[in-house]
């Protein structure tokens, strides 16, 4: 009997062997088939990171080409056109899987289409709601890059295949957007100084630009960043002041210090305005809730500032446009209601009273420390960076 019990307790080596066998057989299944699933899962992963570097890039590139389109004066229309070609050839460049990614075909700006243009009201908010029923309002797009059956092909499995799946559908999608109506600007965290021109423009002249009246006998070539003599096909005004009324109070705006020097004001014309000029208007210098702002000012321009001026030529700079302007010389208070992006195609300001001018024509000017309107028309040529909203 003791016998007995003693062989059920000490089975043969053969067997326990066998049973060892059996289950690192089991557990050598378990764990290829757990290693499977850490590649599949690692490797869909990293093609959704892939797939959101694609939206991300493509939808800065088609926000960005879209807003020049619409400063060289295309329609929303032929605006789109060209930034979805723009989006689809920044998603060719990257690679998704060993593969450039297409852009889906459907061209519906729906709010469920893969590439939509719209309104984002707060750029700098929280709430990316893009509203797609004003296109002259449109400063945002976003972009959606997908593989799945029907464009790119789903994302593919190695090991899973053993198990019947061939493949995920995976997508990303990124909203970018600028903005295209500033009420003001304010002080910088990085301390980038804002590209602000201290000198204003009549509203009356600003008006009659912008209706056609104007020369053309300059031309900037965006390629080697140069002006030179002849016609472009944009219009051309002087910033200096001439002849009398309204334009002859054209003239020198303080941003900082009332008192402005002279070596102030060329400080400003190379360099910006900065975070210490800001400090003297609250660190914001915006419109109020009637669309004006009033800055302490001196009319006419300073002949020493013409090597300033000259050296800056053909760089995009922001003016103040006014409406009004009350008291003479250095007292005089401008009443400002538009901000206007410009660059400087020539300067004269010795000789004859009537050679002197400060010519400019119209340029975009992207800067930094812009505050958001809600109204339109505060300001035209003056555009935020373009930000990734999600």
């Amino acid at each position: 009997m003791r016998n007995q019990r003693t062989n059920r307790r000490h089975a043969p080596a053969s067997r326990r062997r066998g049973v060892v066998a059996i289950l690192a057989a089991v557990f050598a299944v378990v764990m290829v088939g757990m290693a499977a699933f850490a590649v599949d899962l690692g490797y869909m992963l990293s093609v959704k990171e892939e797939l959101q570097r694609t939206a991300d890039s493509a939808a800065l590139a088609a926000c960005w080409d879209y807003s020049q389109q619409l400063i060289d004066g295309a329609d929303s229309d032929t605006a789109e056109c060209s930034a979805r070609l723009a989006a689809a050839g920044y998603a060719g460049s990257n690679v998704v899987s060993t593969e450039a990614p297409a852009l889906h075909s459907n061209y519906s700006n729906s709010p469920a289409g893969d590439l939509v243009f719209g309104h984002v009201s707060d750029v700098y908010g929280a709430n990316v709601t893009l509203d797609t029923s004003g296109a002259n309002l449109f400063n945002a797009v976003r972009v959606k890059v997908r593989r799945d059956n029907t464009v790119n092909g789903v994302a593919p499995y190695f090991f899973a295949k053993v198990f019947g799946k061939t493949g995920q559908s995976l997508e990303a999608s990124a909203t970018a957007a600028i903005v295209r109506d500033i009420r003001g600007f304010q002080t910088t965290n990085s301390g980038q100084n804002i590209d602000i021109l201290p000198f204003a423009l009549d509203l009356d002249t600003w008006n009659g630009w912008v209706a056609g009246y104007g020369e053309d006998k300059w031309t900037y070539n965006e390629h080697s960043k140069t002006v030179s003599a002849g016609p472009d096909g944009k219009l051309e005004v002087n910033l200096y002041p001439q002849g009398t009324g309204s334009p002859g109070n054209r003239g020198t705006v303080d941003i900082g210090s009332s008192n402005n020097s002279t070596s102030d004001i060329n400080r400003q014309i190379l360099y910006g305005v900065n975070n210490d000029d800001l400090s003297y208007h609250g660190g914001v210098l915006e419109f109020n809730e009637h669309g004006k702002l009033y800055l302490n000012g001196d009319t006419g321009i300073s002949a020493g500032c013409k090597d300033e001026l000259a050296a800056i030529k053909g760089q995009p700079r922001c003016i103040p446009i006014f409406s009004e302007v009350n008291g003479p010389g250095n007292n005089a208070i401008y009443t400002i209601v538009k901000w206007y992006g410009i660059r400087i195609m020539d300067v004269k300001l010795t000789g004859p009273m009537n050679k002197k001018h400060v010519t400019i024509q119209a340029a975009p000017l992207v800067t930094s420390g812009v505050v958001p309107s809600t109204v339109t028309g505060t300001s035209s040529y003056v555009y935020s960076p373009v930000v990734l909203l999600q």
